[in-house]
């Protein structure tokens, strides 16, 4: 019985961790080419694109896709986007409530108004958050820190030699690193997410029902730090349990609302400050519960 729940749950993390394999080796692979490319003007302009940053993640993050997340955290630890592109692709992000939804037929009016909740909510609070930091000269040094991130992994991207005593800043070199590092994230992604999978089977569906059930408030802070779990099944939960009845509408936005597929998770990984990560998660959260406990005391249902 035990090594069927460990056999089954290691299949789900490792389908859900291939998925994100392609998307993280082309974010790699762009970075490296940036990093690596002679062109200030190309520099220039990926960071100058910062400010419409927020509107472009908000959007992406609505396609059923938790792999954006998983981008944005990693362009956000390279500087390449704001942590308000980072944190409106969070809180939009479908993560698995899209395949759910359509599974048992839900009515798709009701569907578009919760994705379009999530892209409004990530769009303008990572809008709010970029406008507050460059009030407060906050928003960084201006510079892209993707050279960083092979320092901190001492993956010696820089270092492939030519054989003759040369360093390759070519093609192979660009592949190679963008490669190491995707390989790197994705056995930390496949390890963390296989402990927080065995922890909800254990836990259980009908637990987590009874735990989020006759209490709206507390079931709002509650699914939001469910949410948080960097886990597809705690998306799954979130909106079965809703789907079901057991849920109502504040406590399931907010749940959804934090409930960024891989995006934390990467983040933790891969930024080495781990204040300013603290600091995002606690973010995505308080968002998360002050929308939930919006709609929920607005009576707002979709």
């Amino acid at each position: 019985m035990i090594l069927e729940l460990l056999l089954h749950e290691l299949e789900h993390s490792v389908l859900d961790t291939l998925g994100l394999v392609p998307l993280l080796f082309v974010t790699y692979l762009a970075m490296e080419a940036i990093e690596h490319s002679a062109s200030e003007r190309v520099r220039a302009a990926v960071e100058r694109s910062g400010k419409a940053g927020p509107v472009v993640g908000g959007v992406l993050g609505a396609l059923p896709q938790c792999g954006f997340s998983a981008m944005a955290a990693t362009l956000y630890a390279g500087r390449v986007v704001t942590v308000g592109t980072l944190v409106a692709v969070i809180l939009s992000t479908s993560d698995e409530m899209i395949p759910v939804f359509l599974a048992h037929q839900a009515p798709l009016d009701e569907l578009a108004g919760i994705v379009a909740l999530k892209v409004v909510v990530g769009v303008v609070v990572g809008l709010a958050v970029d406008a507050t930091l460059r009030a407060w000269r906050r928003s960084g040094d201006g510079r892209l820190h993707i050279h960083e991130l092979c320092e901190r992994e001492h993956c010696h991207c820089d270092e492939a030699d030519d054989g003759h005593g040369h360093h390759d800043h070519g093609s192979w070199g660009i592949v190679r690193s963008a490669l190491v590092h995707t390989v790197q994230v994705t056995l930390f992604i496949l390890v963390v997410t296989f402990a927080f999978g065995l922890v909800i089977e254990y836990v259980g569906q009908d637990a987590l029902g009874a735990l989020l059930a006759n209490h709206p408030v507390r079931a709002t802070f509650v699914a939001a730090l469910v949410g948080l779990v960097p886990n597809c099944a705690a998306s799954v939960a979130i909106t079965e349990l809703y789907l079901d009845g057991v849920l109502a509408a504040g406590p399931m936005v907010a749940g959804l609302l934090a409930s960024g597929g891989m995006g934390l998770l990467v983040l933790w990984r891969t930024n080495a400050d781990a204040r300013q990560n603290a600091a995002v998660t606690a973010f995505v959260y308080a968002v998360a519960v002050a929308t939930g406990l919006a709609v929920g005391g607005l009576g707002i249902l979709f």
